[in-house]
């Protein structure tokens, strides 16, 4: 499994809050970028919200991009600026599940998700419980959350 230092970790991080920037705004939704790294430490995808669709996440824009099955996933690190989701409209799939269902084994977010659209994201929650190593850069958080001026004061 690739296991990066804490440079490595910001670098990526940075890289996925500068594809959060490029999200369409939108009134009921986060901007977040996505990064799938893989245990070489090359770029296997990334992602935006809404990249493709109005109702796309980041994580799922860059999975997206994989073939389903992809064996490198089970050696990659996906980065996401925010939490990823643990609850969607009953016909799309959460982005906590779709990292499950891909097998990657670590996940490494820059702020949990807010209680803004959903009372009490799980997300963390979720994939800890799973096996899923999940690393948090709270020194990223503000940056992360500058992605997301037009909803407001998230703090």
């Amino acid at each position: 499994m690739y296991a990066p230092d804490r440079a490595q970790d910001l670098r990526w991080m940075q890289r996925a809050i500068g594809l959060a920037t490029l999200c369409p705004p939108a009134a009921g939704a986060y901007s977040v970028g996505a990064v799938i790294v893989g245990e070489d430490g090359a770029e296997l995808a990334s992602g935006y919200s809404r990249a493709t669709g109005p109702r796309e996440h980041a994580e799922e824009v860059a999975l997206a991009q994989l073939p389903e099955g992809d064996p490198r996933l089970a050696g990659a690190t996906i980065y996401s600026t925010l939490e990823p989701c643990s609850q969607r409209s009953a016909s799309r799939t959460p982005c906590a599940q779709r990292i499950l269902d891909a097998s990657i084994p670590r996940v490494v977010i820059a702020w949990r998700e807010p209680s803004l659209f959903v009372d009490d994201c799980v997300g963390y929650e979720q994939l800890v419980e799973a096996g899923v190593i999940v690393v948090e850069l709270p020194e990223l958080t503000a940056a992360a959350k500058a992605a997301n001026a037009h909803l407001g004061d998230l703090a």
